[in-house]
């Protein structure tokens, strides 16, 4: 029995019988007959199939090879210019030849899901992008930021590079450790208007014992809780955040407390912020009405502040024109 799809075909699966051995290579297997369909699902929404994605290769500035799948809009142009959404989560790797591998194939049967539905709203996605902390386990946090960031520019520039995205109005979203990824990005780069982040842990203090890979404690590493945690960048967060998490999480890493003390510190200190606590759901939302309710806040959110957000201001530091009087 197998399984097929492609970006066309919707998964099925099919019999086949494997006919007599020839001389042919092993991997080139012959069938006795055609592949007889055991279940017939078809396309649920073939509106869909105008949404074009491809798999991206590209270099961080250090040389790492990375990718991204990059999803265009059912009424992409080519040439055309649209806001995006760049979500992605970060892994721990002890070897850099294993951060670069490629994940993801761009032969798949497209499904939307959550984020990926804003697809339909005119959103380009840079999708399940490569942001591999690299390092010797016993200190890769030490360099965590540096990393992060040169993860997301090297993302974001060849986004804009390929001709799709709109280098003004790029938003970023995460889950979890994507969370702190999206809150981090949000408090120490300009490279996005506005971001989504749910079910995350902005104050690494909270689990003092050790956070993903790192295996030190906060009293051996302080420096390193803090400089991870966007809690306490709350007054250098002045991009618009909204912060989505479940009212039961059970896990030790993403307790409620965390998502509601990141909202008053931003509220606190003059931010942009709204916080949404999804009854009853756990880390992962289950709830049919959970994820639409998620899906409805991201759309309203990732407009105002994305889509249709105003110019980025000019640099402060930004040479004046000349007058005609300071030309003579």
């Amino acid at each position: 029995m197998t399984w097929h799809q492609s970006p066309t075909d919707p998964p099925n699966a099919f019999l086949r019988t494997v006919g007599a051995a020839t001389p042919a290579p092993a991997e080139e297997a012959t069938f006795a007959s055609s592949p007889a369909p055991i279940t017939h699902m078809a396309d649920p929404v073939p509106a869909v199939r105008a949404i074009k994605k491809r798999l991206v290769k590209y270099k961080r500035k250090d040389g790492l090879e990375l990718s991204f799948t990059l999803y265009t809009p059912p009424t992409w142009q080519e040439g055309q210019r649209v806001p995006a959404i760049l979500y992605a989560y970060p892994l721990d790797f002890a070897d850099a030849k294993k951060a670069g591998q490629v994940t993801g194939s761009e032969q798949t049967f497209t499904r939307l899901k959550n984020y990926r539905l804003l697809l339909l709203a005119g959103y380009a996605i840079i999708d399940s992008a490569a942001f591999p902390i690299v390092g010797d386990p016993k200190k890769a946090y030490d360099t965590y930021l540096d990393q992060l960031t040169a993860d997301a520019k090297a993302a974001v520039d060849k986004a804009v590079e390929l001709g799709v995205v709109d280098p003004d109005r790029v938003g970023v979203t995460g889950h979890s450790h994507g969370a702190l990824m999206t809150a981090n990005l949000l408090a120490h780069t300009e490279l996005f208007r506005a971001g989504v982040a749910t079910s995350g842990s902005y104050n690494k203090t909270l689990t003092p014992f050790g956070f993903q890979s790192e295996r030190r404690s906060v009293w051996e590493a302080q420096d390193v809780y803090l400089k991870a945690s966007p809690f306490f960048f709350a007054d250098k967060m002045k991009k618009p955040i909204l912060i989505v998490h479940g009212d039961d999480d059970a896990n030790p890493g993403t307790t409620p407390l965390q998502a509601s003390k990141l909202y008053e510190a931003i509220r606190g200190n003059g931010g942009t912020t709204r916080l949404v606590m999804l009854p009853h759901e756990p880390h992962w939302y289950t709830a049919m009405e959970s994820n639409e309710q998620l899906v409805a806040e991201m759309l309203k959110w990732f407009d105002k502040y994305v889509k249709n957000a105003p110019a980025k201001a000019a640099p402060a530091n930004a040479a004046a024109p000349k007058t005609a009087a300071a030309a003579r």
